[in-house]
């Protein structure tokens, strides 16, 4: 946003620093200038601001000038705005708050007899047509020019109606769905039931909050005036913002908390422009408040400050000044803070002022006063250390998961914590497991990622979209369950593939990745753990058990020890249409917390043997039910220290085989340490072989 120095100097008079002294106080202090920049001979310069959502307070020339006064100690000129004496009216403006948690406050001053016209430069000490000027703020009439300078001025956003085009009072309610309203940008909109409206007795006139409406808005002609200034909940207005995809600088505020008690004064600011060019008040201020929400925004609680935790968290001793009780007072007090006499044990009560939303606790106090006095003038000085740095836990076991998938070619990828429910449902490991966020930023990143797939997928999606043609990705990281009170974290590590194998090293004789590959992946990763029994198996379609985002026949589920550790194969097809991906993709994900129990292998070196090994193969039938994962566990368990390896070679599928039966080429390596194999020991060792396998079910093709 934007801030005119010469606005700001309006409200201090005793400000001595020049403009880029002032610009890097100011940002020193966390109300940010970002650039300076000179308008000219007594004009001052034009500050552009990044002021924080947090701090909506300070999103205004008042505010601003707020901190400018605590900073330098100096007096801060009150907002004052003189309005003359109301008329008497025959009856009190109707208004009616419906929308009782959406709406707490709603202030009507009526104003008759009023000229639109162009707004003066000079009113109440306010130079406004200068300041819009400067600002490269368009000027309208002093209507529209009057809220203008209200939220500009302090912040506090207000409408002014065409009274005449108002039928019986004011109402402020949910729409009724279907209710149609034509805004002031001219686009007539189809509102929702959770919309929040201004309405008179017969039509809604204008979003609460967010725009005013088409029918009743100021023209030329109008000569009497409703000047409206409200609070309205920050949820409800960035609700019916977003639905309707607007954005204004009434939504802009109001999105992030309104001050309760400002408006009665907006509504005089706006009231006195309006009237500098005739006409008079009709009536007091109607000002219709609910009771729970004042309590909750306006009359807030106290808050116990003790200047000893000061000490403890600040330190006594930061320069000749130093923090010390009245440095304290005096900082709160021009923060707006009211001060009382406290308990034993803190030194004050602290009333939190109405328009400062992110002060709650003592330690947001504390920090106020280390914000003021300035982080830069604490001395360069580093907390006592008397520990070593410990390695977690599972930072081993976590490294040699990096490490094998580093070394299988995949990059690592960091992705958002947040995903959306639809995709939590789909992604996560049992239902239900997502954790819905209190307050999300959109619906795309409304719960805690129960999987780390989506983030994959997206990667994954994002690359291929933009011409990568071969994608290997991993992500170690996070992944939530439980309920809003109580969340469980547990490690994960999910990796996608997509795109050509080179063969050989030859990039013309390249393949698809497929299952295999990935397959094989996942037996490097598991292989640096000590494992008794790791097997892949899939399951029916009609079992359910499959994830949903993965293809029914081209996916397994890994199970080490006994216990699934995770699934992996191919991204099902319906996601992939959904995503827009014509390339098979491999994805998967592993459960670290169960992986984690396991001790990790221990590398062993060995001399290789400098005799001759031998090779033997094995034709082998075996019925279809029969997987490759048993013939390899009957061979490990052999433990037969010369038998170094043994592989598929070949399968082979002919009708001349009996019924569901296929035939299986093995391929085994003999090799001993210290002498040479004799024949009547490799006849030893493929008797063993035969038997292993015939104890699962295979025989020998004869």
């Amino acid at each position: 946003m934007n801030i005119l120095t010469k606005w700001l100097r309006a409200y201090l008079p005793g400000l001595a620093v020049d403009d880029n002294q002032l610009g890097e106080d100011l940002t020193l202090r966390g109300i940010a200038v970002e650039g300076i920049y000179n308008l000219g001979a007594g004009n001052g310069s034009l500050y552009e601001m990044d002021i924080t959502t947090n701090r909506v307070d300070a999103m205004n020339h008042y505010g601003v000038a707020r901190e400018a006064a605590t900073i330098y100690s100096l007096p801060l000129a009150p907002l004052e705005f003189s309005l003359p004496a109301a008329q008497a009216a025959d009856a009190p403006f109707s208004v009616r708050i419906e929308a009782e948690s959406e709406c707490g406050r709603f202030t009507a001053r009526v104003l008759r007899g009023i000229t639109i016209t162009e707004t003066r430069d000079w009113f109440n000490g306010a130079e406004v047509a200068t300041y819009f000027a400067l600002l490269e703020q368009k000027k309208i009439s002093n209507a529209v020019d009057a809220t203008n300078f209200a939220w500009l001025a302090m912040g506090q956003p207000t409408h002014a109606f065409d009274l005449d085009k108002i039928e019986g009072g004011i109402v402020v309610r949910r729409a009724r769905k279907g209710e149609r309203l034509k805004t002031l940008d001219g686009i007539e909109r189809v509102l929702d039931a959770e919309d929040l409206v201004v309405a008179d007795h017969a039509k809604a006139l204008g979003l609460a909050g967010v725009m005013g409406g088409w029918d009743t808005m100021i023209t030329s002609s109008t000569t009497n005036v409703l000047v409206e200034a409200a609070w309205f909940d920050p949820v409800a207005v960035r609700r019916t913002a977003r639905r309707h995809g607007l954005h204004t600088d009434a939504s802009h505020r109001f999105e992030r908390g309104a001050d309760f008690n400002a408006a009665p004064l907006a509504s005089a600011i706006v009231s006195s422009i309006l009237l500098a060019n005739g006409g008079h008040i009709d009536g007091e201020l109607v000002d219709v408040r609910v009771s729970s929400i004042e309590k909750r925004t306006a009359n807030r609680n106290t808050v116990p400050l003790a200047l000893r935790e000061v000490h403890r968290l600040l330190g006594t001793t930061l320069d000749k000044d130093g923090i010390d009780a009245p440095m304290v007072e005096s900082v709160l007090t021009a923060l707006g803070c009211g001060l009382a006499q406290g308990a034993e044990t803190a030194n004050w009560k602290v009333t939190l002022p109405s328009w400062r939303l992110d002060l709650d606790r003592e330690i947001d106090l504390i920090e106020e006063v280390a914000r003021v006095y300035g982080y830069n003038r604490f001395a360069n000085t580093l907390p006592a250390f008397g520990e070593g740095v410990h390695d977690l836990s599972w930072g081993q076991s976590e490294a040699a998961v990096r490490g094998s998938l580093l070394a299988a070619g995949f990059h690592e990828a960091i992705s958002s914590t947040f995903c959306s429910a639809a995709e939590a449902a789909l992604t996560a490991p049992q239902p239900g497991l997502a954790v819905p966020l209190g307050n999300p930023l959109s619906e795309e990143a409304g719960v805690l990622r129960p999987s780390l797939v989506p983030g994959m997928l997206a990667a994954t999606a994002g690359n291929l979209h933009r011409d990568v043609s071969d994608v290997r990705l991993f992500e170690l990281g996070t992944v939530f369950s439980g309920t809003t009170e109580k969340v469980e974290e547990r490690p994960a590590v999910a990796f996608a593939a997509a795109g050509a194998l080179p063969q050989h090293g030859a990039l013309h004789d390249a393949r698809a990745i497929d299952f295999h590959d990935v397959k094989g992946v996942v037996e490097q990763l598991l292989a640096r753990f000590q494992t008794r029994a790791i097997y892949f198996d899939r399951f029916p379609p009609e079992a359910g058990i499959t994830p949903a985002w993965l293809h029914p026949y081209r996916s397994a589920r890994v199970a080490v020890d006994g216990v699934t550790v995770g699934w992996f194969g191919q991204l099902h097809p319906r996601e992939a249409a959904a995503r827009k991906l014509k390339e098979a993709v491999l994805v998967g994900e592993i459960y670290l917390d169960r992986l984690y129990k396991l001790p990790l292998r221990k590398t062993i070196a060995k001399e290789i043997s400098r005799f001759q090994p031998v090779r033997r193969d094995f034709s082998l039938i075996l019925d279809e039910g029969i997987a490759w994962e048993k013939i390899d566990q009957a061979l490990a368990v052999l433990q037969i220290p010369e038998l170094v390896d043994w592989r598929v070679r070949e399968v082979f599928r002919d009708a001349r085989l009996g019924a569901r039966e296929y035939s299986l080429l093995m391929g085994t390596t003999f090799q001993a340490a210290d002498r040479t194999l004799r024949e009547e020991e490799l006849q030893s060792f493929q008797a063993r072989v035969v038997e292993a396998v015939a104890a699962v079910g295979a025989r020998l093709r004869s």
